[in-house]
């Protein structure tokens, strides 16, 4: 009992903390002595439960404008109403593999029957955790805030956000912490996560999980408000907002004086969150998956693959030996399509007395195979360049071989030069990674310093259960996902040509010229144009500058020894 009311004491004083704001930092060990010396409470009452019902917006019900919102993310905030097995499967799949996908897959009929939902989740962690190492363990911040992002609901967010800001909520969460707090603080913007913890065990995931929350702002709190004598309740209200009457039982929910819980049906009304509105871009994410893995789903995936992967071979078959004009109804018979958007350019042809200079293809980089489908589109061989392509992703090219660059502009200037003046069609992606979300990265310069016009081509690409990219997965396998695709499109779209002819003769800026390209396949595209990098989606997914180093030994002469090249991902 003793343990319980200080429990109480911590959880109510963290909310505290909320309420009254950010106090100086004090160590530890004396505010849970502060804490542990509080004499005997009286049993919290319970709050007013509002049933049907969202929050009211801040300042409607009473003088004070200072609320503090308990948000039950599993059963308000998100629309599935407390269905967590396709989060579960994401990790399984996307940081275990398949086998353990399969594993979780088998157990799902017993999650079904299990009576306590609690009981439901730890079968299900341990199923999706247990084994893994947690230092490479990325998927929380790299895989799951799409799904859960693209899980909100609009009328909830909305109706949570007008009764407190999100830095004064505190969400409360079944999920382990690790798979839902990068999701909660950088794209929501709340600052306290009350959520369960995984077990470590020499540095490996044991599956099991333990009850936690912000414990330093716990701790820190309950000293405040030893030191400070007041109760949470003098400067703000704290509501409670949950879909299930389960969260009544949650400690934090005695904390609050009252409760908003919806309905189901009134949740199967409810909306997915539009894109505008997300309280940050969701430009960056990683995985295979490019669907939701509800256990049908995930059962259908998984009858699909042995289909998928002769289907697949089929499908490679056709584009290597089988040549354009014939392959593309052949393909398109098995669900691999594309379309044309607009007319193909004029191509520069051979002159009257010899070859004239190659043309200059920009496009939006969305798989390693953006080259392919230029090539297609225009029904000509091109010349792609790239930074770094695996020894099978050149095996199975249908454009042949494929021109390496390194990270030295000047060197990387000449052998694109060099190619142009012979008369090559060149693809260039000058966002230097892929972007899977409707959004382009900075265009680097330097194309728009080799020709005098360049051709922008707008790249789009659907796919239905897989994506063709990855940042902390292998590469040499992106082209064998897109291949086993049960349907897939590529839209391709060429845009007028734009004159660089300033920027090569120095008369301006060649990053204005970079720009202006980059606006209008925006434009065309209907994406976004932002300033970030590959670094930037490299540090975000994978938690490295997107750098391959590798040992380069030459062998010329005595002196030869190794020297280290540095070489960019491009997926």
């Amino acid at each position: 009992m003793a343990k319980k009311k200080l429990a109480h004491k911590l959880l109510s004083a963290m909310l505290s903390l909320l309420s009254h704001g950010r106090r100086p930092p004090l160590s530890r060990a004396p505010a849970a002595a502060a804490a542990a010396q509080q004499g005997p409470q009286s049993q919290p009452s319970r709050p007013v439960v509002h049933h049907n019902a969202t929050p009211p917006a801040a300042g409607t019900t009473t003088a004070n404008t200072t609320t503090t919102l308990v948000v039950d993310v599993d059963t308000a905030l998100l629309r599935s109403g407390g269905d967590l097995f396709p989060y579960f499967m994401l990790v399984a799949l996307e940081a275990g593999g398949f086998l353990r996908g399969l594993v979780l897959l088998l157990l799902y009929p017993l999650v079904l029957c299990l009576t306590s939902r609690s009981a439901a989740v730890k079968l299900m962690a341990a199923a999706a955790f247990c084994g893994l190492r947690a230092s490479r363990f990325r998927a929380g911040r790299a895989v799951l805030p799409k799904w859960f992002m693209d899980d909100v609901a609009a009328e909830a967010f909305e109706a949570a956000r007008a009764a407190a800001a999100p830095a004064r909520w505190a969400c409360v969460t079944a999920m382990p912490r690790v798979m839902v707090e990068g999701f909660l603080r950088e794209y929501m913007g709340v600052d306290t996560v009350v959520a369960p913890e995984m077990k470590v065990v020499w540095g490996f995931y044991t599956g099991l999980m333990e009850e936690g929350g912000d414990h330093e702002q716990v701790f820190m709190a309950a000293a405040a408000e030893e030191e400070a004598g007041r109760k949470k309740t003098e400067d703000g209200d704290v509501l409670g907002f949950t879909g299930s009457m389960e969260f009544l039982n949650h400690p934090l929910s005695h904390c609050c004086k009252e409760v908003y819980v919806v309905s189901p049906e009134e949740k199967s009304r409810w909306r997915a969150l539009p894109r505008g509105k997300y309280p940050k871009p969701m430009v960056f994410h990683d995985g295979r998956l490019a669907f939701r893995p509800t256990a049908a789903d995930t059962a259908a995936m998984f009858a699909w693959l042995p289909f998928g992967a002769a289907l697949g071979a089929a499908r490679l078959a056709v584009a290597l030996t089988v040549p354009y004009r014939y392959s593309t109804p052949i393909l398109a018979a098995t669900g691999m399509s594309w379309r044309l958007k607009g007319a193909r350019p004029p191509l520069p042809g051979a002159g009257d007395g010899g070859r004239g200079r190659g043309q200059l293809f920009v496009c939006n980089h969305r798989t390693l195979i953006d080259p392919v489908y230029v090539s297609v589109a225009l029904d000509r061989q091109v010349r792609a360049v790239s930074y770094s392509l695996s020894r099978l992703s050149e095996l199975i090219s249908p454009i042949g071989r494929t021109v390496r660059l390194t990270r030295d502009r000047g060197s990387d200037g000449a052998v694109m030069a060099r190619l142009l003046d012979g008369g090559d069609l060149v693809v260039v992606c000058p966002e230097g990674t892929t972007c899977r979300e409707p959004y382009l990265l900075r265009f680097s310069p330097l194309f728009a310093e080799l020709s005098d016009d360049v051709v922008p081509v707008g790249i789009a690409v659907e796919t239905s259960m897989f994506y063709a990219t990855t940042a902390g997965g292998l590469k040499c396998f992106d082209p064998l996902y897109y291949m086993i695709n049960p349907r897939m499109c590529y839209t391709v779209q060429f845009l007028d040509k734009v004159d660089t002819s300033p920027a090569r003769g120095g008369a301006a800026p060649s990053t204005d010229m970079a720009n202006l390209v980059q606006r209008k396949m925006g434009d065309a595209l209907g994406y976004g144009c932002t300033m970030l990098t590959r670094k930037d989606k490299y540090l975000m997914l994978a938690g490295n500058d997107g750098i391959v180093r590798t040992e380069d030994k030459s062998g010329a002469g005595a002196g030869a020894g190794k020297k280290t090249k540095s070489t960019r991902k491009n997926d």
